[in-house]
This record gives structure tokens, sequence and C-alpha cells, in this order.
């Protein structure tokens, strides 16, 4: 493909030889960069792109597109200086990519809580009826029955047209994809045409990021804002701010509600560990996920299949067969003791808040909530006291421990979070840093038909202390515990 064939839709400032030149392959990772390929100089949240716009040339990068001109230009290179390099790495790898997303019917999910739990279910349903489908997701990659390792919640720009190219030449009809807010200010999805958006809610998270919330909530916003009129656009009308999302957005809008009138209105019959009894615009069905939070999850997965032109029936006869995504409200029972362990990757304080307040329903008598919990370092700083405010109202014994420290010390993450909890709940609370050690000594704490739960890591099987990931996995850890309880 020719350099002018994949710059047509970029703001160009300037250009500084031929763009009758062809392209081997897009990059912004200097280190990947092979002969005949563009490397686009993308200023990061850690580093600048254009610092390394000559290592990119050396490797034989031909082309550069930047922001700003480099001092010293090279004769056989051509230079493309653009408005935004971000969003022109998204508008060229897509048409690197022969615009893969236009060939399928791509469904984005945005929100704090619930995206990869609503775009796990819609992969799971729309596979169940038929379809070869993808997903894109903090858990995993799919191609059809292909799982692929997922490194981001989005993948960057190019690794994501590459991937849905690999979709659509696999025939998927249908792809799911959560869409981070990280992802959507470094415009790793422009270019991309959705046909249908998603928001479930918003609550405090990634202010390390955003700096502010209203940051926060403008970032999501502006996905919504610039949905073409043939998209639809679903929003939780529960939320405060589900119809501030959609009130700007051309797309066709939507809502679906457990508490109010909307187009998909549901209601909780029974909360049980057995599952969910409820209706679904007056229809009743059961389904086998757990909790308030994952009724929301499954009207927000009813809405999309039938504004994808799905028969109702047929999609909640599908959704009553579904198990929810690995890590999220994930649990298991020992043998002899009946404790209920429960893994999930509530990690901010609402999430955790929902998390608890499910266990609280479906709590039967005295059982005890015990919670293990922590912080991940070098990011949010300020919800670490809350999330250990939440888990010391909502549970009968909390014990602080390690999340993913990354570079920071784990004592010192565990001390802020220690100034939530109150004089009168110090009692319950301990502070462990070695995560196993925390998990094995909540299980020591428990009783005949006690519940734990270990929040915060949900699916990941590693942890990061000082930058180097170890294998860690919430769920076998729990598993190992309980089995030594039992002989």
């Amino acid at each position: 493909m020719l350099l002018k064939d994949i710059l047509y839709k970029v703001a160009i400032r300037k250009v500084y030889g031929q763009t009758q030149v062809p392209v081997s392959d897009l990059f912004i990772d200097s280190r990947h960069v092979q002969a005949g390929g563009c490397f686009i100089a993308i200023r990061g949240h850690q580093a600048d792109g254009h610092a390394f716009i000559n290592a990119a040339i050396e490797k034989g990068a031909t082309i550069i597109v930047c922001e700003q001109m480099p001092e010293r230009l090279t004769d056989t290179v051509t230079y493309v200086q653009v408005e935004d390099s971000a969003n022109a790495a998204g508008l060229m790898a897509h048409l690197f990519f022969e615009e893969p997303s236009l060939s399928l019917k791509l469904v984005g999910v945005t929100g704090t809580n619930g995206k990869t739990t609503i775009a796990t279910l819609l992969w799971k349903a729309f596979t169940a009826m038929g379809h070869t489908c993808g997903l894109i997701s903090t858990v995993e990659n799919r191609i059809g029955a292909d799982v692929l390792d997922a490194t981001h919640t989005t993948p960057d720009a190019i690794s994501l047209n590459r991937l849905l190219r690999r979709m659509k030449d696999a025939d998927c009809s249908h792809v799911f994809m959560e869409c981070s807010s990280h992802a959507i200010h470094q415009q790793r999805i422009a270019g991309l045409q959705f046909t249908g958006a998603i928001f479930s809610n918003i609550t405090h998270d990634h202010l390390d990021y955003h700096k502010t919330f209203d940051e926060y909530i403008r970032v999501k916003k502006s996905w919504f804002d610039a949905l073409p009129a043939t998209a639809f656009a679903l929003s939780n009308a529960d939320d405060k701010r589900g119809h501030v999302m959609l009130q700007n957005t051309a797309a066709r809008k939507c809502y679906y509600s457990l508490k109010t009138l909307a187009d998909v209105k549901g209601r909780i019959l029974d909360n049980a560990l057995t599952g969910l009894h409820l209706t679904v615009n007056d229809t009743e069905v059961f389904v086998k996920l757990i909790g308030e939070f994952n009724a929301y999850n499954l009207l927000a997965v009813y809405g999309a299949a039938v504004l994808l032109g799905k028969d109702k029936e047929e999609v909640l006869k599908v959704l009553s067969t579904l198990t929810g995504a690995e890590g999220r409200f994930d649990y298991i029972i020992s043998t002899r003791e009946h404790v209920v362990g429960i893994i999930d990757y509530a990690h901010t304080p609402d999430a955790l808040l929902n998390v608890l307040a499910t266990i609280k329903k479906l709590r039967k008598g005295p059982e005890q909530i015990i919670t293990v919990v922590g912080c991940g370092g070098n990011r949010d700083k300020a919800k670490r006291p809350v999330m250990a405010e939440v888990a010391c109202q909502h549970s009968d014994r909390i014990i602080l421990t390690s999340d993913n420290p990354r570079n920071e010390d784990p004592a010192a993450i565990l001390e802020e979070m220690q100034a939530g909890v109150n004089a009168a709940c110090k009692r319950k609370c301990i502070s462990i840093a070695d995560r196993k050690e925390a998990i094995k000594t909540a299980v020591s704490l428990s009783g005949k038909e006690d519940i734990i739960l270990v929040a915060g890591k949900g699916h990941e099987k590693y942890q990061e202390i000082g930058g180097v990931k170890y294998a860690f996995d919430d769920k076998k850890v729990l598993e190992e515990m309980f089995s030594l309880m039992e002989k």
C-alpha cells in the first residue's frame, strides 16, 4: 500500500519527501521497526515517540509521521508532520488494514465496571446463536474459538486494527470489545466504525491518569458524541450520568434499567447463590449469574442483542445458559466446611461496594464476611482509604494486603489504606503485605459457611512487585488453602 492511500483522512501540516512510497507496515514502537516501515511518533503518558525517531530510521523506517519535525532530516526518508500523531495512527491503521470495522458489526462497551462481563456475555451469546465472533477484553481476546492473550483492555491502534483484520479474515460477523477511558483518550479507537456502543456506569477510577472526575466523564462521553446516526447507543438509565452520556450523540438512543421506565426494564425476583430469577420487559428468566450488578450486565446484553436484530425470546433462552467472565464473582465452595470463596476483579470503591452488597443479600444467617483487599501501586492514591473504608463497613473481618505494588513500597500503600479504617473498625482489620499469606489467614479465620471475598485481581495470573511480574492466581491460591483446610 502507498503512503498517500493511508493519509487522506489525516490532518497534515507539512510533508517532506514523497508520498508515492510503499509502506511495509506501521509501528509506534521503534524497537519493532522493520525495513520500509512507517514509524508514528506519539507523545505517550510515559514516553515521547519523537525521542526515538532516529532509532526508528536506523532500524529501517523510510517514513516518519510526527507532530514536530526533527532538526535534521534524512533525504531518503519521507516526513509527515500532522496535527495529532495518536489520531493519525488510528486513521492510518484503519486504512492500512483495509477498514476492517466496516465489514464487522463492531460493538464497544465502556464504563468503570461491567465492561468485561458485558463484552464476554455478548460474545458467548452470539456464539451460541450460531455466529463466528471476535472478543477484545481485559481477560482475553478471541477470534471464533481461538484464544489470544490480552495485554491491554484495549490494544494500541495498530494492534487493534491488525486484530480486527484477522477477525474479518476469519469471517467473524460480530466483534465485542471493551473501550477503556485510556483507549478513548489516547485515540486507539480513532477511525473505527462502531455499530453500537454501551455505557454501563461511571464511578471513581483512573484519576491518576485523568486527574479530575469531570475529565474522566468527558473522555467517555466524547466517544458517544462521535457515533454516527447509523449506530445505536445503549445506556444505563439508573446511573446518574446515564442520560448525560447520550445527550449529544447522533446515534439511536436506548436505555436499560432496574429502577425506572426504560426500553429494557428488568426486575429481580430472587437473588441467590444458585443464580438470578428476574423479569426482562415482563418476561421471566432464570440465569446462572449472581447479584444486582450482573442483572444490569444482563440487561445491557439483552438490549444490545435485540438492537442487533435478534429475536427477544431467543436471546432470553440463550442468556439463561450463560456463565460469567473469569474472575468476575467467580466462586468456589470448600468440601467439608462449605466456606464460600469469591474471587472478583473489584478494584474501585464502587465495584467493591457492589460485590459486598451482593454478598450481604446472599447471606442467609450469621455467616462471617471476610474480605481480602489491596490497592495497586503507581495508580490513583485517592481511592486507597476509600477502598479500606468500604471493606470495613460491609465486612466482619478485613485483611488489607498487596494487589500489584508495582514500583511502590507495599507497606506504604497499606498505610494509606489504613487511613480509611476508623477506630471502631480497627479491632476487625489486620494488614498482611504478602497476598498469599493474607488469603491463608482469611481461610484460617473462617468457620462453617462463612464467605471469603478476595478482591482486586480477579482473572489476573500474576502479581507485579518491583516492576517484575510473578506468577500468582487468587483462585488457585484459595483452592490450595481450602484443600489444606479439609485435611
